[in-house]
């Protein structure tokens, strides 16, 4: 069966209604659907000089959990990840990709347009969900290199949140500290957001609607990406 014939079912299944609520309210223009860092927390950003470590891990730790394009993309990438060392190696790639360009794009003070690059995020989580349905061998009779693909993604999140925490102006006393502290929150973040997906893919694999819904599970978190993408792009007409 081809990928496009296996489309068609989709909209029978039980995902179709969650899936369209879960765009529909991403179309909507909400802080809550903003990526970025929450204005209380630039506040104190902006606020703060000296070296704080706690405070900025826990900050870093909050976005990850709160981050659904972070958790689109990781849902993506343990999807069809049975053995727990080929979990670790994919997140292991990811985390990487995202500290490097998280501190150097922080540190050199190196930015381009927050819409674009959030853009770029939502086509990781299309891309991953295409990877996951086999669109990309279909189509054009190859497969990527998912681990490459991961890692080029993860720089591309990290670069993201440099991108953001550039537009304030953070005191330049204790900046390196607070950033590694502000990764090492990110990944402990991480760990717990990916801690709870596992624990529900496990479960929902132990049952006879893994294998029947897999599909369009994949086809409504390729749709989010798309939808990601064209509300970040839509902001880049507007507001640039």
């Amino acid at each position: 069966m081809t990928f496009r014939q296996r489309l068609a079912p989709l909209f029978l299944s039980p995902w179709c209604v969650p899936a369209l609520a879960v765009l529909g309210l991403l179309l909507f223009p909400s802080e809550a659907f903003a990526h970025g860092v929450p204005e209380g927390d630039a506040g104190y950003i902006q606020a703060t000089s000296g070296v704080l470590p706690g405070p900025f891990a826990y900050l870093g730790a909050k976005h990850m959990v709160t981050g659904y394009d972070h958790l689109l993309f990781l849902l993506g990438i343990i999807f069809f990840l049975y053995r727990r060392k080929d979990i670790a190696l994919y997140v292991s790639l990811f985390a990487i990709g995202h500290s490097v360009t998280l501190i150097a794009g922080v540190l050199t003070g190196f930015s381009v347009s927050a819409y674009l690059i959030d853009a770029i995020i939502g086509l990781s989580v299309a891309y991953k969900a295409l990877d996951n349905l086999g669109a990309f061998r279909s189509w054009f009779g190859v497969q990527p290199d998912a681990r490459a693909a991961t890692l080029i993604f993860g720089l591309f999140h990290g670069l993201g949140l440099a991108t953001k925490i550039l537009e304030f102006d953070v005191a330049p006393d204790g900046l390196f500290a607070n950033l590694v502290a502000f990764n090492v929150g990110v990944e402990i973040g991480q760990i717990l957001a990916l801690s709870a997906i596992l624990i529900a893919m496990g479960a929902w694999r132990r049952t006879a609607s893994f294998s029947r819904y897999a599909y369009s599970a994949n086809v409504a978190l390729m749709s989010a990406g798309f939808v990601l993408t064209g509300y970040q792009l839509a902001g880049y007409l507007v507001y640039n």
